[in-house]
């Protein structure tokens, strides 16, 4: 294997998965989910594309999508029911996955956004656990009228979704 098809199977293998780790671990931790994740990923789609000759006809069907669920993503964030990095992960996202993975990520996403949701408002409901006190990411969470990191959902819907798309059907197919 030469040096390029080296670096195009660490990017499938490693570049989406690292990025979605980075993007939950943030939001959870601080409320953010950095810009920089959402340009990796951008970054990362376009050279995977290039290096594995991806046609322009599907190169603009995966760019598509992501313009989707960005103009969709921030009408969300307009009204204030997510985050504008939550926003763009999903857009990134969705740039890689194209629309042949993109409704059932979505679907997932919005499951687990749900059960996250339902889960930090039981949290919410009790007095804060004795070992999280002085932890500022946990008390954070436990705010009654604080924000739900869906960075979490949306990476782990990623995830799940992941093995399902070319992009690792090539590695394992």
């Amino acid at each position: 294997m030469d040096g390029t098809g080296l670096m195009t199977e660490a990017i499938k293998l490693l570049l989406f998965p690292a990025m979605m780790a980075f993007a939950a671990s943030s939001d959870l931790l601080t409320m953010k989910i950095p810009n920089r994740v959402s340009l990796i990923m951008v970054g990362g789609f376009l050279l995977l594309a290039a290096t594995t000759g991806m046609p322009l006809e599907q190169i603009a069907k995966h760019c598509g999508a992501g313009l989707l669920v960005l103009a969709i993503a921030f009408g969300f964030f307009a009204r204030g029911w997510i985050g504008g990095g939550d926003a763009k992960l999903a857009a990134a996202t969705a740039l890689w996955f194209g629309f042949d993975h993109l409704l059932v990520y979505l679907v997932y996403g919005s499951l687990f956004g749900g059960a996250l949701t339902l889960l930090l408002l039981q949290f919410r409901a009790y007095p804060m656990p004795r070992f999280l006190i002085g932890q500022e990411w946990a008390e954070r969470l436990h705010e009654p009228n604080g924000g739900v990191p869906y960075g979490i959902a949306l990476a782990a819907a990623a995830l799940l979704v992941y093995p399902n798309t070319m992009w690792m059907q090539a590695l394992t197919g």
